[in-house]
């Protein structure tokens, strides 16, 4: 049997014992999702490919620590993600941003969009509307709605309470719908 027919549970065993062909058949499998949780948060391509690649070493490295293995996917999403959010707080403590890009970004981002009602919107007009707002509403947001964890996962990863976290969503769901409704004139 080839490694492209095996299941996960039995390429995890593989990889267990060193084999890199089944570490590069479940790194194949994952990598594009992985990347895209990575970039999400990082905005950054070059920086989200480095945390995939590390994310999966880190993995690979701890698989014995795995209790179940039909887990993996999950488990190796949260090392992704706890890894961007490290990579992303770290080099973003000390930036400061020119002022004309923002003006720039406001600009060209306006959030006013035609005579669409919001089931026309399109998912690319969305996300680029979140990357507008505060940093902790996008990351909240992009965790709750995109990743798809819930509140109590949320707490745990952004290190808040659970009443902050859903202060945090609700204002974070408040400012982008705000972002997205046309402009009255």
């Amino acid at each position: 049997m080839t490694l492209t027919n095996q299941n996960i549970e039995q390429l995890l065993q593989l990889c267990k014992s060193g084999d890199q062909q089944a570490q590069m058949e479940v790194y194949n499998r994952y990598y594009k999702a992985m990347y895209n949780t990575a970039f999400r948060i990082v905005k950054d391509s070059f920086e989200a490919e480095d945390i995939m690649q590390d994310s999966f070493l880190t993995a690979f490295t701890k698989l014995d620590s795995l209790k179940e293995i039909k887990t993996f996917g999950s488990w190796l999403k949260r090392i992704v993600i706890n890894n961007s959010i490290y990579h992303y707080k770290k080099n973003t403590k000390y930036n400061d941003v020119p002022l004309e890009d923002v003006l720039y970004k406001v600009e060209d981002h306006s959030g006013i969009i035609e005579d669409h009602g919001f089931t026309n919107l399109k998912a690319n007009q969305i996300l680029d509307t979140m990357k507008l707002l505060k940093d902790n509403y996008r990351m909240g947001l992009t965790l709750h709605l995109i990743e798809g964890y819930d509140y109590e996962e949320i707490c745990d990863i952004m290190n808040i309470t659970n009443a902050n976290c859903r202060t945090l969503i609700s204002r974070a769901k408040d400012s982008l719908r705000k972002k997205l409704t046309p402009l009255a004139l």
